[in-house]
Order: C-alpha cells, then sequence, then structure tokens
C-alpha cells in the first residue's frame, strides 16, 4: 500500500504549531518570574541538527530557556524544529546579540553560570548544579568563546575513559543537563 507524503512525515513532530524566538526582554522577564531557573546557553553551535537535539534535551531535561546568539550561530530552522521532534514549539529560544552581556544578566538575576571546559576543568559531577543555573556549552570544534568561558562561575568537563577526545555537542549538552536534572531531584 503506497504511501503518501504526509504519512511518511515523522509524527513526533508538531509542525501544526510555529516555533519562534524570543529576544532578551523576555528572557529577563523569565528569569523574573522563574522560582530556581535552569536554562541553557549554546555558544556558536553550527550545525542544525546539533541544535535541534539541544533543544529536545534541555525541554526534556525541564530547562526554561535556551539561549543562542544571533550571529554566528545556526538559528531555529525547519531542519532544526524537525530534529527537535516538537520540543522546539514548547521550550522558548531566545536569541540574543552578545551571549558574554547575557551571561552577566544571568549573573546580576542570581544564576550560577555553568560552562564547559577542557580536560583541566572540574568533572561535572562534582559542581554544585541544584540551585538558580545556567549551563553553558561551546560550539562544536571550537568550544567555548574566551569570553563566556571567563564569564562561567565553574568550567566543568565530563569525565572520559577511553580515547576518544570529545563528545558531540549535543550528547556533551545531554550528559550534563541530566546531571544537573539529577542533582536537582536526587541530591
Amino acid at each position: 500500500m503506497p504511501r503518501n507524503r504526509k504519512s511518511q512525515r515523522s509524527t513526533h513532530a508538531n509542525f501544526d504549531s510555529v516555533a519562534k524566538t524570543y529576544d532578551e526582554s523576555f528572557l529577563s522577564e523569565l528569569l523574573e518570574d522563574t522560582e530556581n531557573p535552569f536554562v541553557i546557553a549554546l555558544d556558536g553551535v553550527q550545525d542544525p541538527h546539533n541544535l535541534g537535539a539541544c533543544i529536545r534535551s534541555a525541554e526534556a531535561a525541564g530547562c526554561h530557556a535556551l539561549i543562542i546568539p544571533k550571529n554566528r550561530a545556526t538559528p531555529l530552522t525547519d531542519t532544526v524544529r524537525h530534529t527537535a521532534c516538537g520540543a522546539a514549539e514548547i521550550l522558548p529560544v531566545v536569541q540574543v546579540t552578545n551571549i558574554a552581556r547575557t551571561l552577566d544578566l544571568l549573573k546580576d538575576q542570581f544564576l550560577s553560570i555553568v560552562g564547559t571546559g577542557d580536560e583541566e576543568s572540574a568533572p561535572i559531577y562534582s559542581v554544585d548544579l541544584t540551585g538558580p543555573l545556567a549551563l553553558v556549552m561551546g560550539a562544536e570544534g571550537s568550544g567555548l568563546r574566551r569570553l563566556s568561558g571567563e564569564k562561567c562561575d565553574h568550567l566543568v568537563s565530563i569525565p572520559m575513559l577511553g580515547e576518544t577526545p570529545c563528545l558531540n555537542v549535543s550528547v556533551a549538552t545531554g550528559v550534563c543537563l541530566f546531571e544537573a536534572v539529577r542533582q536537582r531531584l536526587y541530591v
């Protein structure tokens, strides 16, 4: 029995609703109205599949918002939405002009800023992720930009036992998000 184009489309993504991005003023209001905020910032993720996977993981982990820069990063495209499987229509995606300035705003709202670093950083499992929190993930390949890293209260790494030098940004994001979930629920 032949399938029509509509039936071939993924049933996971809700393309009937519209995903949209928000601006910095939305983020300020969200932080004022949210008890124990939990947000994630992506510092220049370029691949739409990685962004979609990060949005999906962030929504599943209970984040209140995901922050991306307006420039030098992938925008919220149909590919991103499809990869996010409907999470882009649920989780607010906030586009900001300057990630470093936004990290200052988050600090002013008493969020702890935890960024991913290299193997010389503290293991993520040793850092308290239970209070108001912003996780900051770097771009594919280059990681966090210098200024973003300097704005972080803690730089963490994921312990690696194999020979592979690093994880894909969307995989690393999932690991970090769900360590925060574990601590927020069970510690």
